[in-house]
């Protein structure tokens, strides 16, 4: 038989590509095992996840390599270089950006775990946190295209289409410029997102009427954290365009108000050292702000205004609630008398006196 005629040809060939491949497999080996001894003499632990992470990506990059070093030196059988050529290519393209995908992911890792967001004042933490991931995602989304742009070239019948497309350039960037706009605003705003930064990982925002937590950021949309555990996916230009109300833009130290409203004869003194106890003895307020003040003036009762501050927002929302029930008991049980009434004079018509 015919192919039987190039078996000769192929041994030395498969003898290369063997050796190529067992030597790729040992070099990867003993790259694993050096970053291995690193990791044991460093803290840090990202050594320690390229040899545990990157284990099969080496595995794949390293006799891709060599097999794409020695194949120039292999002699083939007439009509096999190309797709012998074209496996190879391909093989390396993966290894490549499978390597640099998992690199990335490390990498993302290592850095965030320097900026905990857990601690108190997390400002710094959350904005690299923001600007780490968005540029992760944009970074994934370049590598995906031009990963995907190399195994498409690599095909003769991709390449002449391309070059066809070429000669048609004005046109056709035209068409993709008007149908590729919106995406194209949607991640430029995304960057613009990652580096002004109007909003970062866990601030806490008003939009839409909702109060939530800042989840996650994407290229193209934002994810809020309601109060009540719902999710309020947003488009990221919303945070370009329009206004809301970022709560822990600068601090995450925030003010807060609980309001009464009580008769004109209320001793607003005693309030407000009863006030001042209840924050005293919660340990939700940061001793930063503690006022009582009156704000208003009705018809038929005043309105006071308890002013308190609290280290974020979760910590004031409760202490809201707290300091709103102590203040309510307090004037319950103790001023009963000057709780918010409507007066009214009764008599026969006629007689009510109405000089002053």
């Amino acid at each position: 038989m015919q192919w039987l005629e190039t078996v000769p040809e192929l041994v030395p060939a498969a003898i290369v590509a063997g050796t190529a491949i067992v030597l790729g497999l040992v070099v990867a080996t003993i790259v694993r095992l050096v970053a291995r001894i690193l990791s044991r003499r460093s803290d840090s632990g990202m050594a320690g996840e390229l040899v545990r992470d990157a284990k099969g990506p080496m595995r794949l990059l390293f006799p891709a390599l060599f097999l794409a070093m020695a194949l120039p030196f292999v002699t083939l059988p007439e009509g096999t270089r190309d797709p012998v050529d074209l496996v190879v290519r391909i093989l390396l393209v993966i290894s490549i950006v499978w390597t640099a995908y998992r690199v990335l992911s490390i990498a993302e890792r290592f850095v965030l775990r320097q900026f905990n967001l857990e601690v108190e004042d997390n400002l710094k933490a959350r904005k690299i946190h923001t600007q780490i991931r968005v540029i992760r995602r944009i970074l994934v989304a370049v590598l995906a295209v031009v990963g995907i742009s190399a195994l498409l070239l690599s095909f003769e019948p991709v390449r002449q289409i391309g070059a066809t497309l070429l000669a048609s350039a004005g046109i056709l960037g035209l068409i993709v410029g008007f149908a590729a706009q919106k995406t194209l605003g949607l991640v430029v705003a995304g960057l613009q997102v990652a580096l002004a930064q109007p909003i970062r990982i866990d601030d806490v925002v008003v939009l839409e009427g909702e109060w939530g937590r800042i989840e996650e950021i994407g290229l193209t949309y934002v994810v809020v954290r309601i109060w009540d555990l719902r999710r309020l996916v947003v488009p990221v230009t919303f945070f370009i365009e329009r206004p809301f109300q970022n709560w822990t833009r600068v601090s995450a130290d925030i003010l807060g108000s609980v309001t009464l409203h009580v008769d004109y004869h209320f001793p607003v003194p005693a309030l407000r050292d009863r006030l001042r106890q209840i924050l005293e003895q919660s340990p939700l307020w940061d001793h930063a702000v503690c006022v009582l003040q009156v704000t208003e003036a009705g018809p038929t009762t005043m309105e006071l205004r308890a002013l308190m501050s609290a280290r974020n927002s979760g910590s004031l929302w409760d202490l809201r609630c707290e300091v709103r029930e102590a203040l309510i008991a307090f004037v319950r049980d103790e001023y009963p008398d000057f709780l918010p009434r409507f007066r009214a004079e009764t008599g026969p018509p006629g007689t009510l006196d109405h000089s002053p």
